[in-house]
């Protein structure tokens, strides 16, 4: 058992790791089609093309599902466009790397909320200590954050916030991956009216589509696969921490796709969200440790295989926790 729960964590944190790289990578690709296509008209046409992708790859049967998987499908799709749009509203205003890194207020605050264990009480303060010296630097810094792109990115968070909740449970009402391309082609829909005019200007210049296409993959397609899986081995909050590493790897983008330089201040807050990512992955391998060392011991009113504390009937890859769950991107 012991085995078991610490493979399912280190492939849990494999995949976000992966969804890291390929996210800001993504995003640095798209940013060079907004003088021509829009934030907004980029957000419509890469959610597009994945939902196309998705339904070709997963053929999800929807007209089976009961409306508990309906509801959760809309809701994840809701949240999938308004926090792609709002980032890339974001980004055209501000460096990539303080975008993800200010985004990530969304599941720090989600990681406060969930929390249950001091140790992960203290790194959350460690990634709050970042993004003060993050805003500090965005004020007095050399370059100074756009306010209007700050705005847009913390509508960005909210959303990251929610994708994270209904990403749970799809996953955990939908199987396989019919939940995710579903919730593409909802988010498509949600985003036609900006992307009609944008399939006009693209459908006259292949080398657009092209990179659109790549967006597609590195920013939907590769990423939301991988988180989807994770969620299903690792608790919301550790999932939401762990994305603390988007920021360095969005860094290290846009410094080789896009130029952009960072402060010695702006590297040292994004060190130490980054510290308090490795600090709740190593704090979360020693919890399950300890729980599944528990269980032979548990009290006989709980329910059986399952944790004091926390619900493990959907098996311990699920990391659902008792706390209410009103259910990404």
């Amino acid at each position: 058992m012991q085995k078991s729960a610490s493979s399912r964590t280190l492939t849990g944190v494999a995949l976000v790791i992966g969804s890291c790289l390929s996210l800001p990578f993504g995003a640095a690709v798209a940013a060079q089609l907004f003088p021509v296509l829009g934030p907004w008209g980029v957000t419509s046409l890469r959610v597009a093309i994945a939902a196309l992708l998705l339904l070709v790859i997963v053929r999800p049967r929807p007209r089976r599902w009961t409306r508990q998987q309906w509801a959760a499908a809309l809701l994840f799709g809701l949240s999938l466009a308004a926090m792609n749009g709002f980032f890339y509203a974001a980004i055209d205003r501000i460096p990539l790397g303080p975008a993800v890194a200010i985004e990530f207020l969304g599941p720090l605050v989600l990681a406060a909320v969930l929390t249950r264990r001091l140790p992960d009480a203290v790194w959350v303060g460690v990634a709050v200590i970042g993004m003060g010296l993050l805003f500090v630097d965005g004020v007095v810094g050399a370059e100074p954050l756009d306010p209007l792109g700050v705005v847009f990115i913390l509508i960005a968070a909210g959303f990251w916030a929610m994708y994270i909740r209904t990403s749970a449970k799809v996953g955990a009402v939908i199987p396989g991956s019919g939940g995710l391309a579903m919730g593409l082609v909802v988010a498509a829909v949600l985003l036609l009216p900006v992307g009609i005019p944008t399939a006009t200007v693209v459908a006259a210049d292949p080398q657009l589509l092209l990179l659109a296409g790549i967006t597609a993959v590195l920013s939907s397609v590769i990423p939301y696969s991988f988180e989807l899986a994770a969620l299903r081995r690792l608790p919301q909050r550790v999932f939401g921490v762990l994305l603390s590493l988007e920021p360095a790897f969005a860094t290290l983008a846009g410094w080789l796709i896009l130029g952009q330089d960072a402060s010695p201040l702006r590297l040292l807050a994004i060190a130490l969200v980054v510290a308090a990512s490795i600090g709740t992955t190593l704090g979360i391998r020693r919890a399950r440790r300890r729980a599944d060392d528990a269980e032979p011991a548990a009290d006989s009113t709980t329910e059986p295989g399952a944790v004091p504390g926390s619900d493990r009937r959907n098996g311990p890859e699920t990391g659902v926790f008792t706390a209410p769950i009103p259910l990404p991107d």
